[in-house]
């Protein structure tokens, strides 16, 4: 994998463990969903696009193996991240992704993290119910269903609305950014016909 401590693995290599972490299509899906919003907020930003995206990518890697929040989630894939070398940035961006482990959200990284995970997972939401998936989805379509409590219910509005705000962005912008960055991925998520294949 990552060859000393602090070295950035290929996506593959990353991939990869992802893979062999987490086996429910849903999850992997998600942190794909994740990776490309990360991705495209490293370009805009001005961030290190790799480093983004695989804190993104990797930010769920233990959610299937230790979903308890109290003594899994994230902190074994944490100990797994650095046993194999991944730079400390990442780790602490995972770490950071979790409120309950107190960890501040110092960097612009960590805070985009934060901003688009539950968006994310959201957005993908959305386009799963749309019979054209991400065609012609806009940020109020979103906001309408932000606004029914039933639909998506694991999806904290509250994270939603504070992610934008810790980013200093409207809601409506970073909904459209994170639609923008996910619909050429739609056949790779599963959205649309894809979803039948």
């Amino acid at each position: 994998m990552a060859d000393g401590a602090g070295t950035l693995p290929s996506r593959e290599q990353a991939l990869a463990l992802l893979h062999e972490w987490v086996q429910a299509e849903p999850l992997r899906r998600h942190c794909l969903a994740v990776e490309a919003a990360m991705r495209d907020q490293a370009r805009r930003r001005g961030g290190e696009e790799e480093l983004w995206g695989l804190t993104g990518l990797l930010h769920d890697l233990d959610y299937e193996r230790h979903p308890d929040l109290d003594t899994g989630h994230p902190r074994y894939g944490m100990a797994e991240l650095e046993r194999l070398g991944y730079p400390p940035e990442l780790i602490r961006g995972v770490a950071s992704h979790a409120d309950y482990m107190g960890v501040s959200r110092d960097s612009e990284m960590e805070r985009a993290l934060a901003a688009v995970d539950e968006l994310s997972g959201f957005v993908l939401a959305c386009a799963y119910v749309r019979p054209e998936g991400f065609a012609g989805m806009t940020p109020k379509s979103v906001r309408k269903k932000l606004r029914q409590p039933s639909f998506a219910a694991a999806v904290d509005r509250d994270d939603v609305n504070r992610g934008a705000e810790e980013l200093g962005m409207e809601l409506d912008e970073l909904i459209a950014q994170v639609i923008e960055a996910l619909a050429p991925l739609g056949e790779q998520l599963g959205v649309g016909a894809a979803r039948s294949a």
